[in-house]
């Protein structure tokens, strides 16, 4: 078949041709880009949730798997510096399904809808006999000239990330430990793993005040979207390994492994030039922002290590042509 998901994704938008009439941004990015009105662009994105891939029925309450499938797609919105507005959703829901289950899914998914002032308009539902799919397609809409995209990335330019990196991976592992948060800190791992915050807030702080050079969401994990993002930009990185933030309940190294590879962490990674780097805060509001690394002329992806060495950082998060 296909080696990864970008050789893929490279081979569709050859078929696909040339995008026409007021499309701005086609296949590639985090979510397509068309011209809505004067001043304004409509922002396109979809994401799958498949059973025994993104979620479990042992593990995942029905609430979280709602929340997580909406989740998904404002991250999108989030990465391109845009607010969502309107999404659809259709189910092909396995004939075991129960109405309590479906009940849950839609509390959580209304739940975080409203908070984000998003509008369910429409959908499609199946029953089918193998597991449940939902498929979630956002609209969202952002000031004309004012998306963030992975490819405007340049030599000198500073690499960023919002939040704790690996937590939902932490979070996961302690769910299929059944150890659901016996301290503070594991429960925090396990909320942010069912309940992940969209960063719709910041990504639209950076487009509104054009402080960034690039942008991605972190939900394949940071060694596989730096690496698409670098792709898009025609650069590479070097990112420092002791200032990434990430879970300090394991002092080993598998917690810099979460953080690295992890996925579903849904935070933004963005690139600042130099000169607007002072204008970065600590935080936003109580989410911390790390600087972890610099964009390279030269392609590929270095980690350095606390002893000085540098070694190549492949992709080792999710693929599913790899996984």
């Amino acid at each position: 078949m296909f080696r990864s998901e970008h050789e893929f994704v490279r081979w569709v938008r050859g078929l696909a041709g040339r995008p026409s009439g007021r499309v701005r941004l086609g296949i590639g990015d985090d979510a397509a880009l068309v011209e809505e009105t004067a001043g304004q662009d409509l922002i396109l994105t979809t994401d799958m949730t498949i059973e025994e891939v993104h979620f479990r029925c042992d593990l995942h309450p029905p609430r979280a798997v709602g929340h997580r499938a909406l989740a998904r797609s404002l991250s999108d919105i989030a990465a391109m510096g845009g607010a969502p507005r309107y999404a659809l959703v259709s189910l092909a829901l396995s004939r075991r399904t129960k109405r309590a289950w479906l009940e849950g899914f839609w509390r959580g998914f209304a739940a975080l809808a409203k908070r984000f002032g998003v509008s369910l308009i429409g959908g499609d539902t199946a029953l089918v006999a193998g597991r449940t799919l939902i498929d979630v397609m956002v609209a969202g809409e952002v000031s004309s000239g004012k998306a963030l995209l992975r490819s405007g990335a340049r030599p000198g330019d500073q690499i960023f990330v919002s939040g704790e990196l690996g937590l939902s991976s932490l979070g996961l592992r302690l769910l299929k430990s059944r150890r659901r948060g016996r301290s503070s800190g594991e429960a925090a791992a396990v909320r942010s793993h069912l309940y992940p915050e969209p960063r719709c807030a910041l990504g639209r702080y950076l487009s509104e005040r054009r402080l960034v050079s690039a942008l991605i969401d972190l939900s394949d994990g940071l060694s596989t979207d730096l690496a698409r993002l670098c792709e898009a930009s025609g650069v590479g990185a070097c990112v420092w390994g002791d200032r990434i933030p990430r879970p300090r309940l394991d002092a080993s190294q598998k917690s810099l492994d979460w953080a690295l590879h992890g996925g579903e962490d849904y935070q933004l990674l963005f690139t600042v030039p130099p000169r607007q780097v002072p204008r970065i805060p600590d935080h936003f509001g109580r989410l911390p922002l790390s600087r972890i690394g610099e964009i390279k002329r030269r392609r590929g992806v270095l980690l350095a290590g606390t002893d000085g060495r540098f070694e190549p950082l492949n992709p080792g998060g999710w693929d599913c042509f790899r996984k």
